[in-house]
């Protein structure tokens, strides 16, 4: 029993030193440099009175995009990709349909004209801002017709990702929270 204290003075100088010997996070890349990335979070989608919600987990690179969309429950809604070939929707009763792009691909299904070939670049606030935050990030930008509001960013840091957006045109108003950012 005497043995336990002196067992863990020794110990904790090394338990300290493993700590302090983790590998450091390599550096993010500026915001204008993300072309790939990863994220989970949730959208309200509403077009005049009509509400839609979902999760959302996204994987996006140049080539490829792959977007699971899932109800409060953690069922799957609606699987998106996107490839050369063009893009799909598949939903949750097995339905496939087709289209050039994302845009095309909205306005067939949903009857609206979602920004959804820009999206990714809007999401990591590559955008020419109307106005700036402190740090100097986008905090409102117009786009095609689309305000965009950057409403919460990750952190206080310069190239920090938004984390809160708000889109609208017209009648329709996307809101979307990001939880959680990938990046490779």
């Amino acid at each position: 029993m005497g043995h336990r204290p002196a067992l863990w003075l020794l110990l904790l100088p090394l338990l300290l030193a493993a700590c302090a010997l983790q590998p450091p996070v390599p550096p993010r890349p500026a915001r204008a440099a993300i072309d790939s990335f990863s994220l989970e979070g949730r959208l309200a989608l509403r077009q005049g009175e009509r509400p839609y919600h979902a999760g959302i987990s996204w994987r996006h690179d140049i080539q490829r995009d792959e977007i699971l969309l899932t109800g409060p429950l953690g069922q799957g809604i609606a699987e998106l990709d996107r490839d050369p070939r063009g893009a799909r929707l598949t939903t949750s009763e097995g339905k496939v349909h087709q289209a050039p792009d994302w845009a095309a691909l909205a306005e067939e299904v949903l009857g609206l004209t979602l920004p959804l070939n820009e999206l990714p670049r809007w999401l990591a606030a590559r955008v020419e801002a109307r106005s700036r935050d402190e740090q100097g990030r986008p905090r409102r930008a117009w786009v095609d017709g689309w305000q965009i509001d950057y409403l919460d960013y990750e952190s206080d840091s310069e190239d920090a990702l938004p984390t809160l957006l708000e889109m609208r045109r017209d009648d329709i108003d996307l809101r979307l929270k990001i939880d959680q950012w990938q990046l490779p």
